[in-house]
């Protein structure tokens, strides 16, 4: 008897939480493992938003809200949308739900029929494809190589559309590449667009305030708001606030979906916790110093990262343009041997190098859709990316020709 629905068997666990729990097994033995596999601020959250969600239990607001969030929160998430997006939409226009990846789940929930496409440019969050296949989609993933910045192009997109496009995924800026894409990146995107109304596009902004070297971000719907009515903005407290076990996300988008998604949502976990939409009134709403103070640490990271790679031989790493990933290239590990005689055949296979013999954790290129890479996380402190940097270059020095 199985327990276990078809509908999984082709749906993986997320690989960056088994490369965390793989590092968590191997410090149980003993070992000095520095895990760089999962990505979430290491910054507390702002003690003004705990406050928030503490104040709000202590009176009372414990009890469901609307599935689409209290009117409170949606208020301050279209004040936020119009202060810094430039968009226009009023509260009606707003959903909340427990996370941005809920957010998706219910849209994907909402509008896939079995065989309904969606197009994920790879490298891609680890979840995309796996919530379209989950719910009856098939997921086309155009490769957006280093040398475009890992940045679709309007030729890449052109040539994934078919007729059961239902969805265009863009993360930006991305995980796990960092690329971002300006406006006329997405302007480009949409001169295709225009001429297939059969697609909807969900940007997921959720690292929009997590740029670099002065890059102004730019979403999508306020660069093609032609396309307004056909898209869906997904955004976050999450990242931006250091807020992401508060489980709070939002959108904007046209009121059909936003309907559906409501259905799903009602049916489902009927809403987020009002303690919880009260920390993310909060973050919308109070002092915005932590983003400016964030961002800086997560640049010095950067950089810091960047610069210890590019003294390690067989590894690259382009700068990332945003969010706190670092995509490392390695090529130039691929078919040497390890100290105990093994090959290394592909980049998973450099991960488990780097995890079991330098007591690094990442994840392999092959769960985002490109090889041959690997993910780290960089938002750490400076301290173990350090030792981390310093890890991955005996790692990597230790290894010899085949």
């Amino acid at each position: 008897m199985s327990y276990v629905a078809d509908r999984l068997s082709s749906v993986k666990p997320s690989a960056s939480m088994a490369a965390s729990m793989a590092a968590k097994a191997l410090r149980a033995t003993g070992v000095d493992v520095i895990d760089l596999g999962l990505g979430e601020p290491d910054f507390p959250t702002p003690p003004h938003i705990a406050q928030a969600a503490h104040a709000a239990a202590v009176r009372g607001e414990t009890l469901y809200t609307a599935a689409a969030g209290t009117p409170a929160l949606r208020a301050a998430v279209a004040e936020k949308f119009r202060r810094e997006n430039g968009l226009d939409y009023g509260p009606d226009d707003i959903v909340v739900a427990n996370g941005a990846k809920q957010i998706i789940f219910n849209a994907l929930m909402a509008t896939l029929n079995d065989g309904d496409q969606a197009i994920i440019p790879a490298p891609y969050f680890v979840s995309y494809p796996e919530m379209v296949k989950l719910l009856g989609g098939v997921p086309v993933m155009p490769v957006c190589a280093a040398e475009d910045g890992f940045r679709l192009t309007p030729d890449a997109l052109r040539a994934a559309i078919t007729p059961r496009t239902k969805w265009l995924f863009l993360n930006m800026p991305g995980n796990p590449s960092g690329a971002a894409y300006s406006r006329a990146d997405l302007q480009a995107l949409r001169a295709v667009l225009a001429d297939h109304p059969q697609v909807l596009i969900l940007s997921d902004e959720i690292y929009e305030h997590i740029l670099f070297d002065g890059r102004q971000f730019v979403s999508f719907a306020a660069a093609c708001p032609d396309l307004r009515e056909r898209t869906l903005t997904v955004n976050g407290v999450a990242k931006a606030y250091a807020m992401t076990g508060w489980r709070v996300g939002y959108a904007a988008g046209p009121a059909p979906l936003l309907r559906a998604m409501n259905t799903v949502q009602s049916q489902s976990v009927t809403s987020v916790a009002a303690p919880m939409q009260a920390a993310a009134l909060a973050a919308l709403t109070g002092p915005q110093d932590c983003i400016p103070q964030f961002r800086a640490a997560f640049q010095r990271r950067r950089d810091l990262v960047v610069a210890g790679i590019a003294g390690i031989p067989g590894l690259t790493l382009p700068p990332p343009e945003g969010a706190f990933y670092a995509y490392i290239g390695c090529a130039g590990l691929i078919g040497k041997r390890t100290p105990k005689g093994d090959l290394l055949t592909d980049d998973t296979a450099v991960a488990q190098y780097l995890l079991h013999e330098g007591h690094v954790a990442s994840v392999p290129g092959a769960a985002y859709g490109l090889s041959p890479f690997f993910r780290i996380s960089t938002a750490t402190s400076d301290a173990l990316l350090v030792e981390a940097i310093a890890r991955i270059s005996r790692a990597v020095a230790a290894l010899s020709e085949a």
